[in-house]
């Protein structure tokens, strides 16, 4: 038997998944035979989330609860190595990619590790595929409420006049994290049913040499050569 309920209190108003020996299977008092499955909650990453990204904004928030979101539907777990990969619809030189931190901070999908990529297209859609079961979700922030958040005093009086978010008073962006926070999710994301995803992934390259012009490490396959030399890109132009 199993039973799903919404708990509220430590774990706010995410679902708790209990699962019970069903009639006729033999129960004994051992712990192990109650299986207690507790979703992802954003709101235990929001402090982490915004000391690591360095200032309070409503997108990095977003990005908290898209990459919840992420990680509930495919019923996985944060990424420790390489399990998940995620691909943000994120370009450059535009607001609110902000978002992509939050991303990285919830489902350990980093630049660091390789496993989050921008596509370039200027949204903020992400896909999400789950390595080991080759399934993927998109989920994007619903457009209404990115617009309602462009209105607020935090993008009109401070960020569109150039002030970093940094400087924003604290009483005008704390209740858009907190609107982003406590929203339900139905009315600020879009999840779409999870898919097959086919990844074509190159594996990690261990091999590299020692630049014969600057001495620095480089990776093999990122070498030039120049003349009767090995060297890097860098040196190479030179």
């Amino acid at each position: 038997m199993q039973r799903s309920e919404s708990e509220s209190g430590l774990f706010g108003q995410y679902p708790i998944a209990v699962t019970l020996p069903v009639e006729g299977e033999q129960c004994n008092s051992e712990l192990s035979n109650l299986k207690i499955n507790i979703m992802i909650n954003p709101q235990e990453w929001l402090e982490f989330g915004q000391k690591f990204h360095g200032h309070k904004c409503p997108a990095m928030p977003m990005g908290l609860r898209v990459g919840a979101a992420a990680m509930n539907a495919l019923g996985v777990e944060r990424a420790h190595d390489g399990q998940l990969i995620a691909f943000v619809d994120l370009g450059d030189d535009h607001c609110a990619t902000c978002f992509a931190d939050g991303l990285q901070v919830i489902m350990g999908t980093t630049f660091g590790k390789g496993n989050i990529k921008k596509t370039h297209k200027g949204k903020w859609a992400v896909i999400v595929v789950d390595k080991a079961s080759g399934k993927a979700v998109r989920v994007t922030p619903r457009a209404e409420a990115m617009l309602a958040n462009k209105q607020t005093s935090f993008f009109k009086d401070y960020r569109e006049k150039g002030i970093p978010a940094s400087k924003v008073p604290d009483e005008t962006v704390e209740p858009l994290v907190k609107n982003v926070m406590n929203a339900p999710a139905d009315k600020i994301l879009i999840v779409s049913e999870v898919f097959d995803y086919d990844l074509n992934e190159h594996p990690h390259s261990f091999n590299s040499f020692v630049c014969e012009e600057c001495g620095e490490m480089t990776v093999m396959e990122y070498g030039r050569v120049k003349g009767d030399k090995k060297v890097c890109i860098d040196c190479a132009a030179k």
